[in-house]
């Protein structure tokens, strides 16, 4: 593992210095005692020749040694140095690529998830009942009965809502929750842009929004225009909107990442919007209302290390016929300890 190389090199820098310096402490001791037996020898006078002899070779001894672990530490200490930046700039680069990679699965994930729900809007656009409410009003029982029972069948919506030209709700399928029939949506920016739309295959996608008519929960609203007779080609007579639970979703996937029972405490997995506005986050935390810090010469993905806190990300490459909004998938790891 990087981490262990890392730490087994700092192990190594430290045994190294405190060796060093044990040696170096010694090596003081000895030379003192040399000078003291040189001392002693000389007021010994003839007698003391012969030990001052083996004074003098005991210092000799004592400054080369001295010398040499001059050396040891200029060289053996910069190298288990050099050894414990390259530790530690493995260490980064390793979890580093990692957090990139698992941010590029938390955002192709997204993507492939709403792409489903972008084709989902398109086929209900053609559904009989949905096609006969928009062009008789008094067929709206029948219709919001048929988006209930699609509703049964699809969890991951909070609401379906079939609106008129003007941009009032004709039906939707959990009328007992939500109290949107007769109510007029034409000021969403997802109505006008259905209505715009120039055939079936097209659609719009809101970023995630507080929908007030579900509650204040945030959704993601998908919609398309609805088309006389089901054709795809055929003049525009309403609008469908599908409303994606964001919240119940999104959370799944980002508490899902596949980290380390280690990492969970000081990782945080994101997902943001194009303005790098926190939009989900598995510590459930500045949900629409935090925003993080993005330089703007950033690459799509990448990572980047502060303090030891790496910051991973990766834009959305989109899916299929899905392009995405700009989003990313980010996530923020503290180091370990």
């Amino acid at each position: 593992m990087p981490e262990r190389v890392a730490a087994l090199a700092r192990e190594i820098q430290d045994l190294t210095q405190s060796r060093i310096e044990a040696i170096t402490a010694i090596t003081k001791r000895t030379r003192m005692l040399a000078v003291n037996a040189l001392i002693e020898a000389a007021h010994a006078g003839d007698a003391g020749q012969g030990f001052a002899v083996v004074a003098r070779e005991v210092e000799e001894i004592a400054r080369r040694t001295a010398e040499e672990s001059a050396l040891l530490h200029r060289d053996l200490g910069g190298r288990t140095g050099e050894l414990g930046a390259l530790g530690k700039d493995l260490v980064a680069q390793v979890r580093g690529t990692r957090l990139v990679d698992l941010s590029h699965h938390l955002i192709e994930i997204i993507d492939r998830n709403l792409y489903e729900r972008s084709c989902d809007v398109r086929w209900w656009a053609t559904e009989a009942a949905v096609v006969d409410a928009c062009q008789d009003p008094d067929t709206a029982l029948r219709c919001m009965r048929r988006l209930g029972v699609i509703l049964g069948a699809y969890t991951v919506y909070l609401d379906i809502a079939v609106l008129d030209r003007q941009g009032r709700v004709l039906g939707c399928g959990r009328p007992d929750r939500h109290a949107m029939v007769g109510k007029v949506m034409a000021d969403r920016s997802w109505f006008s842009g259905a209505m715009a739309t120039t055939d079936g295959d097209a659609y719009v996608v809101d970023d995630i929004r507080n929908e007030p008519f579900l509650g204040n929960r945030h959704v993601a609203t998908y919609a398309t225009a609805v088309r006389a007779g089901g054709d795809a080609r055929g003049e525009v007579i309403g609008v469908i909107a599908v409303f994606f639970d964001w919240d119940q979703q999104s959370q799944v996937a980002v508490e899902g990442v596949r980290l380390a029972e280690d990492e969970r405490g000081r990782t945080r997995c994101l997902i943001l919007d194009s303005r790098h506005r926190v939009i989900a986050a598995s510590d459930r935390q500045g949900i629409l209302s935090e925003q993080i810090p993005w330089p703007g010469d950033r690459p799509e993905s990448g990572w980047h290390q502060e303090g030891g806190v790496i910051t991973a990300w990766a834009r959305t490459p989109g899916y299929e016929t899905y392009r995405g909004l700009g989003w990313y998938g980010a996530i923020i790891q503290r180091p370990p300890g």
